[in-house]
């Protein structure tokens, strides 16, 4: 008969529970780079908030991303607030371009196939405009930020760009006429009467753009480019 002692027993019990670890180690790191590939959207809208709006995407961008959602439900989309004072210093509004630069870099970086989409409204329309290469406020320099246009190597991360209320095209300079690639991917609504973007006097045209039907549409022209 074969006796096993005390001491050979408590051996067995350690070799099996340092095996049990190592397969459980195996088991949690194996999963890391599909979570990884997991965090990267379909879609990132960066988005401009108006002049005195509180931070975030303001309440033309909150509109614009959920009406752009409910075009692409099968999608995943993020949003990107741009960080800058949208201020009554509107020299500032070019630290709003060299924000969103600095995220849609690291975006594409880290997520190279998800497409960028910009936007926005008033004020923050003009900051789409540095990034697009269009001076904001035609040649009155000094009154508006100027910032450099994004670079060539981050031009095909941005699939389509939406701008409301755009001071630009009060001076014929809407992003419409942006050079390539930009010009054909964007959308620039200005409402009947607004001053911002229009020789209009109504000063309350300038606002509404949340809930009129501008939200469609530009979802709708940006939906099928993203």
């Amino acid at each position: 008969m074969c006796r096993v002692t005390s001491f050979e027993i408590s051996a067995r019990s350690a070799a099996a529970g340092a095996a049990l670890l190592s397969a459980a180690a195996v088991l949690v790191s194996g999963p890391a780079p599909s979570a990884h590939a997991a965090q990267c959207p379909d879609v990132d809208v960066v988005f401009a908030r108006g002049t005195g709006e509180p931070p975030g995407a303001g309440r033309v961008g909150d509109a614009f991303i959920s009406a752009l959602q409910s075009q692409i439900p099968s999608q995943t989309v993020t949003t990107y607030a741009v960080d800058y004072p949208a201020s009554y210093d509107f020299l500032a509004a070019a630290d709003g371009a060299v924000d969103a630069e600095q995220h849609i870099r690291s975006q594409a970086q880290k997520c190279p196939a998800t497409r960028i989409v910009l936007g926005g409204y008033s004020q923050g329309a003009a900051v789409v405009d540095m990034l697009i290469g269009i001076p904001p406020l035609g040649n009155k320099i000094g009154e508006m930020g100027s910032a450099a246009p994004l670079p060539s190597d981050l031009a095909n991360s941005v699939a389509a760009i939406a701008v409301f209320g755009n001071p630009a095209t009060k001076f014929g300079n809407p992003a419409t006429g942006a050079a390539p690639p930009y010009g054909g991917r964007a959308i620039d609504l200005c409402k009947d009467g607004d001053p911002i973007c229009s020789r209009g006097r109504n000063p309350f045209a300038h606002h509404g753009y949340e809930t009129s039907d501008f939200m469609p549409q530009a979802a709708g022209f940006v939906a099928p480019l993203v």
